[in-house]
């Protein structure tokens, strides 16, 4: 059985970070019942149930809208996400088709997430990633007939071939990049809007470490090649199925540094207090406090970052 005990403070004894907002579930995914149909079946009857329109939930702006299943109407798929083994109470994701129309009781996990509970942010979470998964995975890989959903939603089935498909997730590094005075390294995209700076982030590659992963990711965007690469902690990010691993790293060689122009169009170095001033007078803006990007510029600055650091919620152009 799985325990999560309350997390208080941002980094834990190893200055790792903690408490990261996609990262916080306080419930039991209790794998072991998605093998039950009968059980799952019992379950269903008495939990409490998520829809899911596409990728937007059934909720206000900081609470999800749960419903018993004598409320569910229509054609959609049904996912197990889990038990709460502090009063045994279930949950379910109902997932139906992307509404036609904009309804403003569905928001987004990018608009609400920050806003819920431990519990409701690890439901959510996970509803959204396996809903992203299922949306555009409905035929089999192998010989292209329909999959059918099974085991509580965490695999597909194809009856054609009886083949098994499991949702993806795909691990991301992000990193933090530091010189040896201690002044950060951000990079601009320009999908983002203006003024918009966060870390270097990059895909795994095939047969790459993260530790690999991060000095190429790092190099290719921003020229500086990084050595003390240390791990900070991950998040799911399911945008539409990845995983973020952050890492801080640094730099002995500034020279170097230079945008690539074409995933990063400028960088800057920012000293704490030319963060602070940047912050104030809007000359940047810094990532959604949803992102662990977010909160690993956060833990770099140190006390005052939630005062000091304000402003910068927006996501693309």
């Amino acid at each position: 059985m799985l325990v999560v005990s309350p997390i208080m403070s941002a980094t834990d004894a190893t200055g790792r970070l903690r408490n990261l907002i996609l990262a916080r579930p306080s419930i039991d995914r209790a794998s072991e019942l998605r093998t039950d149909p009968v059980k799952l079946d019992e379950l269903w009857k008495s939990a409490k149930i998520l829809t899911l329109a596409g990728d937007r939930f059934h909720s206000s702006t900081d609470a999800l809208t749960l419903v018993d299943w004598t409320h569910i109407q229509g054609d959609g798929e049904k996912y197990f996400l889990g038990i709460d083994r502090s009063d045994g109470q279930s949950y379910f994701a109902w997932h139906i088709a992307a509404l036609e129309n904009e309804d403003p009781e569905f928001h987004t996990l990018r608009e609400v997430g920050a806003n819920l509970s431990d519990l409701e942010a690890g439901l959510a979470v996970h509803a959204v990633a396996l809903g992203n998964w299922h949306r555009v995975h409905p035929m089999c890989a192998r010989c292209g007939a329909p999959t059918r959903v099974d085991l509580g939603g965490a695999v597909r089935i194809c009856d054609v071939d009886e083949s098994q498909h499991h949702p993806r997730t795909d691990p991301a590094v992000i990193v933090l990049v530091k010189d040896e005075d201690d002044r950060i390294l951000l990079g601009h995209q320009p999908i983002w809007p203006e003024k918009r700076f966060s870390n270097f982030a990059g895909f795994v590659e095939p047969g790459e470490s993260f530790e690999q992963c991060v000095v190429r990711e790092v190099a290719e965007e921003s020229g500086v090649v990084v050595h003390s690469v240390s791990y900070l902690g991950s998040q799911p990010w399911p945008f539409p199925a990845s995983i973020m691993i952050a890492f801080e790293a640094v730099t002995s060689d500034v020279s170097t540094a230079m945008a690539d122009g074409v995933e990063i169009i400028e960088i800057r170095w920012f000293s704490r207090a030319e963060m602070k001033v940047a912050v104030e007078t809007q000359d940047i803006l810094l990532p959604p406090r949803i992102s662990v990007a977010r909160r690993m510029i956060e833990h770099w600055y140190g006390p005052g970052a939630l005062e000091d650091l304000q402003g910068g919620e927006s996501w693309r152009a």
